[in-house]
């Protein structure tokens, strides 16, 4: 373990993080994603919800200021009555940890599953949610 790192954030995923570079997506999809047969690189975080994983990466986690949306929703599917409030948690999530106002980009699901495959990382959460699929693109470190 290490100081002012969560413990959510396993060795894997601190390890993709940093690997990351500006422009990079990784996916963080929900227990109904199809996170291995989409991933470049997998990485497991069964039993975690996304908000609590979005809570751990964000502080260490810079989003790209030079993109229109560095977060990316799957789209509720047309005639699909399915309703998204952990989208409105993302984005006090987002708020919370950046503090340029960033709108969340809402993707249609097939253009979605198309980036995540070329993603750099999916991260398969337990998430229950339906819809709570994200993507979060890298930007730089300033500092």
């Amino acid at each position: 373990m290490l100081k002012g790192i969560s413990s959510l954030i396993s060795p894997e995923l601190l390890k993709v993080l940093m690997e990351m570079g500006h422009a990079d997506d990784i996916v963080f999809g929900d227990g109904n994603f199809p996170a291995a047969s989409h991933a470049q690189r997998l990485v497991r975080a069964d039993g975690h919800g996304i908000t609590e994983l979005l809570n751990a990466v964000l502080p260490l986690f810079p989003l790209d200021i030079y993109v229109e949306s560095p977060v990316a929703l799957m789209a509720v599917t047309p005639g699909d009555t399915v309703k998204t409030p952990i989208w409105d948690e993302y984005r006090n999530i987002v708020r919370e940890h950046h503090s340029k106002e960033i709108e969340l980009e809402e993707v249609e699901r097939s253009a979605f599953y198309e980036r995540a495959k070329k993603a750099y990382a999916v991260v398969s959460t337990g998430e229950k949610a339906l819809y709570a699929n994200i993507i979060l693109k890298k930007g730089v470190v300033v500092e």
